[in-house]
């Protein structure tokens, strides 16, 4: 899972991507206030339609914001997630600032 920092973002809060590896959802980001942050303190959202999965939920305007965000990288977020980008460096050379 890499995180991505609100500079990379343009988000007020950091953004967790990661690739499939073998989980039977379709493709989610994690959220989080900060970096340093156990499981249990991170909000995980669908990408295809934008909704809260599970943990901690972003307030409504900072989930109008994600939903922006992913609309604009969901080739991306979706090519990292398939393992078609294969790399982590190379995802995050391709993401889009909202």
């Amino acid at each position: 899972m890499a995180n991505l920092r609100s500079e990379r973002t343009g988000l007020p809060f950091v953004v967790f991507i990661s690739q499939k590896d073998g989980a039977r959802h379709d493709v989610r980001v994690k959220v989080s206030a900060s970096a340093k942050v156990r499981a249990d303190e991170m909000g995980s959202y669908a990408a295809r339609p934008c909704r809260h999965t599970d943990g901690r939920r972003l307030p409504p305007h900072e989930e109008k914001l994600l939903e922006a965000w992913i609309e604009k990288n969901i080739d991306v977020l979706t090519r990292y997630w398939d393992g078609e980008i294969e790399y982590t460096e190379d995802a995050l050379g391709q993401i889009r600032t909202l």
